[in-house]
């Protein structure tokens, strides 16, 4: 006969000591708010958060390199001045493009003002296989090229998408657009780049 009222035999206590509380990540609404209320580290970690997503951006958008870092500090400068105006209608990241988007436009202004010779391609890195290293720069040759000559639009839409990942409805609030727009210009972006691949 089976005894169904065994006594539990188990070393494991009955009672769990409570769990040690564990910090809540604040989300980007929350940093702004305390930022709103003077607390620097606050801003300091919504540049943490989205400097380098925003480098990438402006690096695959026809940044100079030299340049990136730059524009990512003029943007963040740019955001917080305007920080009080931002309503949360997107993301926080996918307003910081936009802006990012704004200073980089401004600084292509600037920069066919004052032209600046490129450094020379025997200053640069030569590490490994020449001829890997010769298909590879061939290859962002040609990416960058193609890029260049997509219009303004696709190529925005093309780097949100493709490069940041953002969603079609996150783009089209970026570039003041629609979600059906963004998928038409991601599409013929894509469309263009391969062929120009080729």
């Amino acid at each position: 006969m089976l005894n169904i009222f065994v006594t539990p035999t188990s070393t494991v206590p009955t009672r769990m000591p409570p769990a040690e509380p564990v910090a809540a990540v604040p989300t980007d609404a929350a940093l702004i708010a305390a930022w709103h209320g003077g607390d620097e580290p606050a801003a300091a970690e919504l540049v943490r958060r989205h400097a380098r997503a925003l480098a990438r951006f402006l690096a695959g958008a026809g940044a100079l390199e030299a340049d990136v870092d730059d524009l990512v500090q003029e943007t963040f400068i740019r955001a917080f001045r305007a920080l009080r105006r931002f309503r949360g209608q997107c993301q926080f990241r996918t307003w910081l493009m936009t802006i990012g988007g704004n200073v980089l436009k401004d600084a292509h202004r600037r920069s066919r003002r004052a032209r600046v010779v490129p450094l020379g391609d025997d200053l640069r890195d030569t590490d490994g296989d020449p001829h890997e290293q010769a298909v590879a720069d061939e290859a962002e040759q040609r990416l960058v090229a193609g890029l260049e000559r997509l219009p303004r639009l696709q190529r925005e839409v093309f780097l949100l998408r493709a490069q940041q990942g953002l969603e079609y409805e996150e783009i089209a609030a970026a570039l003041g657009t629609t979600s059906g727009a963004a998928r038409v210009h991601y599409h013929h972006a894509v469309k263009r780049l391969k062929e120009q691949m080729k």
